[in-house]
């Protein structure tokens, strides 16, 4: 059974740490905001101008005026600051981000990754992802193993036009959670009810896996 887009975000928010500062990209990423641990404090920070992003609101608490990067309206936590988006940019390229969350379309065994571009595809543009990859140490990606089509997204090189090059170090997918190290993919956990065997089939680039994978949890 693959992941929902909710199990990714809460698998995601098991490795935030407390006193953390996290950046979350647009899509499943800013849904790790709703699976905080209530026993860490961490500032979610968003490139748009705001460091103490708090839960998606209430129906009630709806402020068309309070938004993240992606245009979804937002919350803020008690301690929460606004601020203009050079003043944010600043802390991402100064490296004060302590893990940022990001989807991409394809990532590659030298930890390289394709986020904003499909050729002959009208797209947004860039973002902030470019400046992202290159002011973070720690990066984790969350995205489907395959295309709707059975194509593998975890490939031995990236096919599409990269959005930063070696800086990625861990892929949460709806299959797998898995490490880049080395060159190669490095299994660590497999979805509930997903075999290796099929974690196999659908990894194009070389992986690497242990004897024993557990099944990840969510408690």
């Amino acid at each position: 059974m693959s992941l929902s887009r909710e199990q990714l975000a809460q698998r995601v928010a098991q490795e935030l740490q407390d006193g953390y500062y996290v950046n979350l990209g647009i899509g499943i990423p800013t849904l790790v905001a709703n699976y905080v641990p209530d026993d860490i404090e961490v500032m979610l920070q968003s490139e748009n101008g705001l460091l103490g992003m708090g839960q998606f609101p209430t129906e009630d608490e709806v402020d068309a005026d309070l938004i993240n990067a992606g245009k979804q309206t937002v919350t803020m936590a008690k301690g929460a600051s606004l601020f203009d988006s050079a003043e944010s940019f600043a802390m991402i390229r100064g490296g004060h981000v302590d893990l940022t969350v990001l989807g991409a379309f394809e990532v590659d065994v030298n930890g390289n990754i394709a986020s904003y571009m499909i050729p002959g595809k009208l797209i947004k543009g860039m973002g902030g992802a470019m400046d992202l990859v290159a002011g973070a140490d720690n990066i984790i990606v969350t995205m489907t193993h395959a295309s709707k089509h059975g194509v593998s997204k975890l490939l031995s090189n990236c096919t599409l036009p990269l959005t930063g090059k070696g800086c990625i170090k861990k892929v949460l997918t709806d299959l797998a959670f898995i490490e880049i190290k080395d060159g190669k993919f490095h299994l660590l956990e497999r979805a509930p009810g997903v075999s290796v065997e099929d974690i196999i089939k659908l990894t194009e680039g070389e992986l690497v896996v242990p004897e024993h994978v557990p099944e990840m949890s969510f408690a």
